[in-house]
């Protein structure tokens, strides 16, 4: 029967004709699956090839040693760039990341501090001191933290240290939204209609908002990342995203300045690649599309987009590269765009560091963005003109993030990583990670796991093999958001390419609630738990000269079984030759093939011709099984509390109309999931 939700179900077994009561046989959580190292298909690696190690020069001089200012996933991506050209790396840490991966991995590691990042990661003065105690000769900032600081680019340049990136000039310019905006205009960039200045309280902002007209957009004048951004309908929303915009932006950037421009509804958001040099050339590397996101900040992107055609590319380049060359830019860059459904397109800002997403570009270009960002700080002109850079297959790249998907599309969850397993043995599959068994996703740095990228010929080959990246991914210890990535990139509106940035928003109103099962689907979760059932059962028959007692007899040719599914029985008999098991649910026969090794995290299961790859997530004495496959309220008035969680600030409200009984928590303290915090009467 369709319309069954494959999250937390329960599934009960039982024998009958004699057989013992039924026992519960599993519970799947309907989750999904996704290392290191540019892992690309053979296509990708031939246009590596043709761009990049062609064109090595193994005379070209850099740098002896880069001190990288980051930590987690991008420190690695870096320190393996670095490693390729025979560079040594000095990594920087927090006390708590003392035993992390990027650590691990470089030559040498200084301390900057303790765990809050304001003490360590932001703490420019003792960066500075690893810096000099090291003798690094340049530093790459990743992204975030210090990555496009002005003053610490001043500070490294007092200093003679190159700084990976652009020039001071160019940050300070396209780092201020209203300052880039006015270049933008300059240099003949479309620009989005809106107000040019600083808005300067929520007075004024209603004001400025009536004159552009609603919806509009708030956003803070420094930084990105999707913080200090409201989108306001009337005047009320506009005087509290005022309020959470400033705030979240003087947390983030230290910077609590706001702009207001107009809101464009259903777009989506599409961004160029941007790489210039010191000799005034600039290439623009083909486009990124970036609209599936939550709470403005992205959850999935690929390379190429499939709304583009050539000539709006073309043209979107065009003005990227007009604007990089107005601030004479020397770097990777990217310019971000908001694209209408008629192909019009809007600056809306330009970041001026390495994105978070540019593996999809790598794949597709074979280029190597650090390489090119290190070589451009040493003063080399560009390689490549603008006829070298193709686009070639696809590319996918999904943010795995250790969040609750079920929770305002992925509020974020901490613990340690008892067991990781990434898909790398799987054809045309990168991960970029920092993170490893044992690892701890805490309370004070972004929750991302790691970037999942999938790479084929084209879209449908790069989807299918994200799919079964999702599959093949072994997370536990913390709850992950795979159950909604996977039902993302199968959902018939993203296959077609009919997205915008509202997607999750309009595809799940009511919000996610996991993938809801086909009657095949069904019938292969039924067919697939019983067999794994009695096989587990046939392997206690003969566990160490039969001194377990089974729960099922032995000698037994087929076994009738209760099986419960979401409060429905379904009757289920199966038999076995060999390795297959004969199935029959509900009176459908189904063949089931597998190696049946329950030892291992992932097994992959034949039913009917159709492969499917299931996780054994625990396995208990009594024969109770969890397995994972296909990943499977609201205010009447007052704000209450806000809580600050990985620099987002979410606003609670009461679930029903009551009195403050008491306060549990006060400001500036730190609270977990479930942590009672305002209690009513």
């Amino acid at each position: 029967m369709a319309g069954l939700w494959a999250g937390l179900v329960a599934l009960v077994v039982g024998g009958r004709r004699g057989r013992p009561p039924p026992q519960q046989l599993m519970q799947n959580t309907a989750l999904w699956t996704l290392k290191h190292a540019p892992y690309y298909s053979r296509q990708c690696l031939i246009v590596s090839r043709t761009l990049s190690s062609v064109r090595d020069n193994p005379n070209e001089k850099t740098f002896d040693k880069i001190l990288i200012a980051n930590r987690g996933e991008i420190a690695c991506r870096v320190i393996k760039t670095c490693k390729k050209m025979g560079i040594k790396t000095v990594a920087i840490y927090s006390d708590v990341d003392a035993s992390s991966v990027h650590v691990k991995m470089a030559d040498e590691a200084v301390c900057v501090g303790p765990a809050p990042t304001s003490k360590s990661y932001l703490n420019m003065d003792a960066i500075m001191e690893a810096i000099k105690k090291t003798r690094a000769q340049a530093v790459h900032p990743g992204y975030g933290f210090l990555s496009e600081n002005k003053e610490f680019a001043r500070c490294l340049a007092a200093e003679d240290v190159t700084f990976i990136g652009p020039d001071t000039h160019a940050i300070q310019a396209m780092g201020d939204k209203i300052e880039s905006k006015l270049l933008a205009k300059k240099a003949k960039v479309n620009t989005i209609p809106g107000f040019d200045g600083v808005v300067k309280d929520a007075d004024e902002a209603v004001r400025i908002a009536r004159e552009i007209g609603y919806p509009v957009m708030i956003k803070a004048s420094a930084g990105g990342g999707g913080k200090g951004m409201r989108i306001a309908w009337d005047d009320e929303e506009t005087r509290d995203g005022f309020r959470f915009s400033s705030q979240e932006a003087a947390s983030s950037f230290g910077d609590d300045r706001l702009l207001i421009e107009k809101f464009i509804d259903n777009p989506r958001h599409i961004e160029i690649q941007v790489l210039g040099d010191k000799h005034g050339n600039a290439l623009w590397l083909n486009e990124r599309e970036c609209s599936i996101q939550r709470r403005n900040q992205k959850v999935v992107e690929e390379a190429p987009s499939i709304f583009l055609d050539s000539e709006t590319r073309r043209a979107m380049g065009e003005q990227a590269v007009a604007l990089a060359k107005a601030v004479k830019y020397s770097s990777a860059g990217t310019v971000e765009f908001l694209v209408d459904s008629n192909k019009n397109f809007y600056f809306l800002e330009m970041n001026t560091r390495l994105q978070v997403e540019h593996p999809v570009t790598e794949c597709i270009t074979g280029l190597d963005l650090v390489q090119e960002m290190i070589r451009v700080a040493k003063g080399y002109p560009l390689r490549h003109v603008q006829a070298d850079i193709p686009i070639n297959g696809w590319a996918v790249e999904c943010r795995v993030y250790a969040e609750d998907p079920y929770k305002s599309f992925g509020l974020p969850s901490v613990g340690r990583l008892s067991q990781y397993q990434e898909p790398v043995h799987l054809p045309g599959v990168r991960v970029d990670s920092g993170i490893q068994p044992g690892s701890e996703i805490s309370i004070y740095y972004d929750p991302m796991i790691s970037k999942l990228i999938t790479y084929g010929c084209d879209r449908t080959e790069a989807l299918k093999r994200m799919e079964d990246a999702l599959d093949n991914y072994v997370i536990r210890g913390v709850t992950h958001n795979i159950a909604l990535l996977r039902e993302v990139i199968i959902n018939s509106h993203f296959v077609k390419g009919d997205i915008s940035t509202k997607f999750l928003s309009d595809v799940y109103p009511d919000g996610f609630k996991g993938h809801t099962l086909t009657e095949s689907e069904r019938n292969q979760l039924l067919a697939i738990a019983s067999s794994l059932f009695v096989a587990s059962q046939l392997r206690a028959q003969h566990f160490r000269g039969h001194s377990r007692v089974p729960i099922m007899k032995p000698g037994v040719a087929e076994w009738e079984l209760s099986v419960k599914l979401h409060g429905e029985e379904h009757t289920v008999v199966a038999s076995n030759s060999g390795s297959t098991f004969s199935v029959e649910v509900d009176g459908s026969k189904l063949n089931v093939t597998s190696t049946w090794n329950l030892a291992l995290p992932l097994l992959s299961v034949t039913v009917d011709g159709t492969q499917r790859t299931v996780q054994c997530l625990s396995r208990e004495a009594g024969g109770n099984l969890s397995i994972q496959f296909l990943g499977t309220v609201v205010a009447e008035g007052q704000e209450i509390c806000v809580i600050e969680a990985m620099k987002m600030q979410n606003s609670m409200t009461a679930g029903k109309t009551g009195k403050v009984k008491s306060v549990k928590c006060k400001a500036g303290d730190t609270v977990g999931e479930g942590d009672l915090l305002v209690e009513l009467e």
